[in-house]
């Protein structure tokens, strides 16, 4: 409570005494009523009401048995109250707030001149706050990208915990004041890892958690002010409505991201135009797709991409590039290039990875259905399905193998192949 009431007290320009109040969720009648059930028992203990509160919060020293039942009511020393004997307070107005400082008992000089002066030893201690050092800063950083190395390949519901893990820690250091290019960095590691968990949790089907964070990962970037990442999240977020509508809003995101970027020879570029593209596939709007993809592909050609990009989740190397196109020219029905793309993009992945060679193989599924060949689709779909480990099975691979059963003619929908895939996909028995 005294973490908090101290952070209340620098960051909402109130009172020590009043942030002890507020940390604690009370209302001025509320507090009122509780510092009168303390004094009850002692005789000497004055009878308290919201307003008396409210002027001691405001500056008014209260009586020593009042100030004993204030220590006892939020659990601290009259210090951490803010309440130690003092001089007059002098009170500065500004704009939006005020901030009163008392003046030692035996001052010389102005008050109003001692009171400046302390005000800017104040800013002086605030500026040499900075408690974060570059080699805790590039340890922090390291662990990061660990961690987004370890999500190509392992399952979302643990990689949540360790992400959140390393949020906790960057949240801690970017609540104290730092200095400016300290708190971009821990901003893009917020932005990051924030982008992280809100895809996690979409793909085990928690959508209104994912949008949530998606929500928190773009405050993140918006507050960095790097212009890539602030792209990269958008365009990461439109995959939640791309597979879980409205797919409208998927195209908008990926658009905002382009905009963002004004055509910049970065990979993110192209992820935010081959994305749009996909979207637009699926909207049935065949010919600003088809504009979309060849933006995306002059985009990835003239794009430059990091050394260490093919084992990073944050990163967008060529495989993903063509699960995108992939899915875009399947959408459209180039089956023939898109099982040219399928091809190309399964060899660029190394052998411990997740849940995106299955998808390039539901991809096939559905250009097999589009070829008149749903026997060979369902039979794809669920050996692809029983491939992948029970820990990956998440909602959004259920998901991607159920479009091949909608995809299918009315004919095929209840054949056997069509039949043992619905089995396959079937929840198991007591589950959710």
């Amino acid at each position: 409570m005294a973490v908090i009431a101290r952070a209340i007290h620098e960051h909402c320009a109130v009172s020590i005494l009043r942030a002890h109040r507020l940390a604690r969720g009370l209302t001025l009648h509320e507090a009122a009523r509780e510092l009168n059930l303390l004094g009850q028992a002692r005789a000497e203990a004055p009878r308290a009401d919201a307003d008396q509160l409210g002027r001691w919060e405001t500056g008014r020293q209260p009586r020593a048995a009042t100030l004993a039942l204030l220590c006892e009511l939020y659990g601290a020393s009259a210090a951490d109250l803010g309440l130690l004997k003092a001089g007059p307070a002098i009170v500065l107005r500004g704009r939006e707030a005020q901030c009163a400082v008392e003046v030692p008992a035996g001052a010389a000089g102005d008050p109003l001149e001692w009171d400046v002066d302390a005000v800017r030893r104040s800013v002086d201690r605030t500026l040499a706050t900075g408690s974060v050092g570059p080699a805790q800063l590039a340890v922090l950083e390291e662990q990061v990208f660990r961690a987004r190395q370890r999500y190509v390949y392992t399952p979302p519901r643990q990689m949540i915990s360790v992400l959140c893990e390393h949020l906790v820690e960057v949240e801690a250091m970017a609540a104290h004041r730092q200095c400016a290019a300290v708190q971009v960095r821990l901003s893009e590691l917020m932005a990051i890892l924030a982008t992280l968990v809100a895809d996690a949790l979409m793909k085990l089907g928690q959508l209104s958690r994912s949008q949530s964070w998606y929500h928190t990962a773009r405050i993140a970037a918006d507050d960095s002010g790097t212009a890539e990442l602030k792209a990269r999240v958008r365009v990461q977020a439109a995959m939640l409505p791309f597979y879980y509508g409205p797919v409208e809003e998927a195209v908008r995101l990926a658009r905002q991201a382009r905009a963002i970027l004004h055509g910049r020879p970065v990979r993110t570029t192209a992820f935010a135009a081959v994305a749009e593209a996909r979207a637009l596939a699926k909207l049935r709007d065949s010919r600003a797709a088809a504009g979309a993809l060849r933006d995306a592909l002059s985009a990835f050609d003239d794009s430059r991409e990091e050394h260490a990009a093919e084992t990073d989740a944050f990163a967008f190397p060529e495989r993903r590039f063509r699960l995108y196109e992939s899915g875009t020219l399947t959408a459209l029905g180039r089956t023939s290039e898109a099982r040219r793309v399928q091809e190309m993009a399964l060899r660029l992945y190394p052998g411990r990875t997740g849940i995106d060679p299955a998808l390039l193989h539901f991809e096939a599924a559905l250009c097999l259905v589009k070829e008149g060949s749903p026997t060979d689709a369902c039979e794809l779909a669920a050996a692809t399905f029983l491939g992948i480990a029970a820990e990956h099975r998440t909602l959004i691979v259920q998901q991607r193998a159920r479009e091949i059963l909608a995809a299918l003619p009315p004919g095929a929908q209840w054949g056997r192949p069509a039949r043992e895939l619905k089995e396959i996909l079937a929840p198991a028995p007591g589950s959710a």
